[in-house]
């Protein structure tokens, strides 16, 4: 965990006053990219080809603008062309990487996770939300060339991506894939299944579930009810099958208690519960397995 903190506090972010427009760095005095695109691989303990990290920051709309203010200002478009590349294949190249590592991380950290699980964890974990939170807390909008300022979402992520596309170029799957889990997968600290994964019918699920295992479906009985004849019920429901406790749960009504007491018992079935042991990240050398496994069939 610690080698995780220690590469997060290498981010920075960006603090605005109020009723000031913000300013992009390369719009302050004293600004030099290069050494900055430098300072940014060496504040991730990566090594980036240098031209392919500042590829990585070019956007298509940053060239289109600046092809545009060009022509406006009358330039011989011959001898004042762009010679920058923008990020699109890499950006490709890494979204196509980091939801395959993403799929094959999350099977073998939860092989009894079903496919839309699976599927809801990959989409939570490189959504605009997510990785522009992290993109942020890198200082990565600080080098994004892009024709708005501030950045929009969607500008920012495919930053992102290009960036692990040209870490994966420069470094490799293997050293990708830990910096997908020290800076993605690290996001699912803390976070409840259900919260990523919505599951409408989790009574339901859980009897698909018992019913592939061979196990009879569940029983719902009420253990235990507080303020019934209240504007503030509570309602204790468990669950039996075939006389064997499966899950509690509490709700407002006997159906939320029951979709509780649903939830409960799946998380089980998942191995993902609040006691299950937490994800595993401590420097490369101790924990080979989930991660050559994840990025051997990437």
């Amino acid at each position: 965990m610690s080698f995780v903190v220690e590469r997060l506090r290498s981010g920075f972010g960006v603090s605005v006053f109020p009723g000031i427009s913000p300013l992009h760095s390369s719009q302050k005095p004293n600004w030099d990219y290069h050494v900055e695109v430098q300072a940014f691989s060496a504040r991730l303990q990566e090594n980036f080809s240098m031209e392919l990290l500042k590829t990585a920051f070019v956007n298509p709309c940053y060239l289109q603008a600046e092809q545009k203010r060009r022509q406006d200002l009358g330039l011989d478009s011959e001898v004042t062309a762009l010679v920058l590349k923008a990020n699109t294949k890499l950006s490709a190249q890494g979204a196509d990487f980091s939801k395959s590592f993403l799929n094959d991380w999350c099977r073998a950290s939860f092989p009894n996770l079903p496919n839309e699980g699976v599927e809801s964890i990959v989409g939570h974990l490189t959504s605009l939300e997510v990785v522009t939170y992290v993109a942020k807390n890198l200082g990565m909008d600080d080098l994004t060339m892009s024709a708005d300022f501030p950045l929009p979402d969607d500008v920012l992520h495919a930053t992102f991506m290009a960036v692990i596309g040209a870490l994966h170029e420069s470094s490799g799957a293997q050293r990708t894939g830990f910096f997908i889990r020290d800076f993605l997968v690290s996001q699912m600290i803390g976070k409840e299944l259900f919260d990523i994964w919505t599951v409408k019918n989790p009574m339901g699920l859980l009897v698909e579930e018992l019913t592939q295992r061979n196990v009879p479906p569940p029983e719902p009985r009420l253990i235990r009810s507080a303020g019934s004849s209240t504007v503030l019920p509570l309602y204790f429901v468990g669950l039996y099958s075939d006389k064997t406790f499966l899950s509690q749960g509490p709700g407002e009504t006997l159906t939320e208690a029951e979709d509780e007491a649903a939830r409960v018992a799946l998380r089980r079935l998942y191995g993902y519960t609040q006691n299950c042991k937490p994800f595993d990240f401590s420097p490369q050398q101790n924990h080979q397995k989930v991660l050559t496994s994840a990025v051997g069939s990437s």
